[in-house]
């Protein structure tokens, strides 16, 4: 089982996207919060900088990317939540004898921060985290599942991933792994056109699902 960290675990895409709409507004780029959610969700953050020091026509500062983790993570700290059933549903997999890890496009740093700070760290030991950082290419491309896969030692056609972006269930399909595309606070159709097996409205309706890769 590889689930995806931000919007699969825990409930970080509001509070990013929040920061990132405030902070590019504040550059002269105005950006609502759907706005950033629409355009940046599931990118690195180098490539975000990128795209709006394209469209400002101009470079922001070089110390853009650094301010933004900042701020990001002050907002975290009071305000990051577990998804509703992630707890139940790790701990059923574990119970049941999946091997488990986390692949996420950001940080292991991140990663890291935002399964302590919501309770969930002692559920992924640091040899089952995994970062797009890690590899050549981030999502959607299928680099940081097959990265996970092999080092995990599962071959990636016995691997479910569970997905909130269509980048990522595209990774997944990519990877020519099962895809289970979570719509909790996503669009469900776009999550399907990515190619994401079925979609599933909470994390607790996934259990039901893993019988057929249990055996």
């Amino acid at each position: 089982m590889i689930f995806d960290c931000d919007g699969v675990l825990v409930d970080s895409e509001p509070i990013s996207n929040a920061v990132l709409a405030r902070m590019l507004t504040e550059q002269g780029l105005p950006t609502t919060t759907a706005e950033s959610r629409r355009e940046y969700q599931g990118m690195l953050l180098g490539d975000i900088r990128a795209d709006a020091s394209r469209r400002l026509g101009r470079e922001l500062p070089q110390q853009w990317v650094e301010l933004y983790e900042r701020e990001r993570d002050r907002e975290f700290a009071v305000g990051l939540r577990a998804i509703a059933g992630a707890q139940q549903l790790v701990e059923r997999c574990l119970a049941a004898g999946f091997a488990v890890c986390v692949a996420s496009q950001g940080s292991l740093a991140k990663t890291s921060r935002s399964l302590s700070l919501t309770g969930l760290d002692s559920l992924f030991a640091a040899h089952a985290r995994f970062s797009a950082y890690q590899v050549p290419r981030g999502k959607p491309h299928p680099d940081l599942f097959l990265h996970a896969a092999r080092t995990i030692g599962v071959p990636p056609r016995e691997c479910t991933v569970i997905e909130d972006t269509p980048s990522g269930v595209s990774a997944g399909v990519r990877a020519g792994m099962r895809v289970l595309g979570y719509a909790g606070d996503a669009d469900a159709a776009a999550l399907e056109a990515a190619g994401a097996e079925v979609t599933i409205d909470s994390l607790i309706q996934a259990w039901p699902l893993l019988a057929p890769v249990e055996g």
